[in-house]
């Protein structure tokens, strides 16, 4: 019995700094609004899937974290269609260096790992539909466009496909074929922008972003305001401040367009809160901090969730961190609590911690993801690293 082919790929996990929230079409993940977000280093956050195909395997099976979920699910199967769907194209005209057709109707066994919580808010179904993508067309030899089927997954997930600094066009055709993700400017861009997410939660998140984004769609007038007459000239003003490097208006921009996102959701009836009471005092944190310095040094971002993603230059990471570790006493002396990229030790002065003047909250925050923007989907080479066995099925 011949051995399985195995490929396995990285994706990264993006935020968006200007959001996506509802549809204008649900089977086919159309947005309402275009978006903008930028990719995290995978070095930090990441999701990482093999694929195996074979002619003995009897049917297509996917493992998650460990557990086997069920491949029927519609936004996997839309995938795997169009994948296989442009394999079979690739073929019939001629170009198909890789498969031969007996390849094409193979089944595939996926497997599928997060280095992160998968619901906790960080956007986990964006890294795992892109990289789910990008390693099917890898098994079944497909190149060229594919944050489009990415989308199909995941709407998100189309952002993933890119590094650096992405946007999704929203597009105007019915059949979506051009709603799709463009990269803005490479992570080699703007090398001193770096990200801290405060990870203020790692349970599942009350209500999950598809239902949510109905409801508002259905319900409120914020949103249908939001996506027409603010986001537009917003996405313009993002990409300038963007490709200028000009932190304090990126910064205002993303603060604004967070705090926008998450009043459509007290918008929508009955009205969805994903902030809680350390989401708030992050907000209080940041906006104290910068009125401290009369300048805006520091942005927030919040997702479907309650973990701030904060924005700064290398050069605040190290003060801004330790007020975060001031005002949010962890329970261990601090060892655990930086993950990722090393964080030079800092003391705020006493004046600044009077400035921000906040009531300490203790055990607010688990832990802070130190990180920055990085690049798109990988293939892994090493086949030390694949997460099935040689005869494709989950290593142990």
């Amino acid at each position: 019995m011949e051995k399985p082919h195995l490929v396995t790929c990285t994706a990264p996990v993006n935020i968006a700094v200007v959001k996506y929230w509802g549809k204008r079409n649900e089977e086919l993940i159309l947005p309402i609004n275009s978006s903008l977000s930028v990719t995290l280093h995978q070095d930090q956050l990441k999701t990482t899937t093999t694929v195996a195909t074979n002619k003995s395997f009897k049917e297509d099976r996917i493992w998650l974290n460990g557990k086997e979920e069920d491949v029927t699910h519609p936004r996997l199967q839309s995938c795997l269609r169009e994948i296989r769907r442009l394999a079979r194209k690739r073929h019939n005209d001629g170009d198909a260096t890789s498969t031969d057709l007996t390849g094409l109707s193979q089944k595939v066994h996926i497997c599928s790992i997060n280095n992160f919580p998968t619901a906790a808010g960080l956007a986990s179904s964006a890294a795992g539909f892109a990289c789910l993508v990008y390693s099917l067309a890898q098994a079944f030899g497909v190149e060229g466009e594919l944050s489009g089927i990415a989308r199909q997954g995941s709407g998100s997930a189309c952002r993933s496909m890119y590094g650096g600094f992405v946007q999704w066009i929203m597009g105007n055709q019915e059949d979506g074929k051009d709603s799709l993700a463009q990269q803005v400017e490479p992570e080699s861009h703007w090398p001193e922008l770096r990200i801290l997410v405060l990870v203020a939660s790692a349970e599942r998140k009350p209500i999950g972003s598809t239902s949510g984004m109905q409801t508002s769609v259905q319900t409120s007038g914020l949103l249908k305001h939001r996506a027409e007459s603010v986001v537009p000239h917003r996405m313009e003003e993002m990409i300038k401040a963007v490709r200028g490097k000009d932190f304090a208006a990126f910064a205002e921009l993303t603060m604004k367009d967070s705090n926008q996102f998450h009043a459509t959701c007290l918008d929508t009836y009955p009205p969805i809160f994903y902030l809680n009471r350390v989401s708030q005092q992050v907000i209080h944190l940041v906006h104290r901090y910068n009125r401290h310095y009369g300048e805006t040094r520091v942005a927030y971002s919040f997702d479907a969730g309650p973990n701030a993603v904060i924005f700064t230059l290398q050069q605040h990471v190290p003060e801004f961190v330790h007020l975060v570790q001031h005002f949010f006493p962890p329970e261990t002396n601090g060892e655990n609590f930086i993950k990722g990229l090393p964080v030079k030790h800092a003391a705020a002065s006493e004046q600044l911690k009077q400035s921000v003047g906040l009531e300490p909250m203790p055990k607010g925050i688990n832990y802070v993801i130190s990180t920055k923007a990085g690049p798109g989907p990988r293939v892994v080479k090493d086949p030390s690293l694949h997460l099935l066995t040689p005869d494709g099925f989950p290593k142990p």
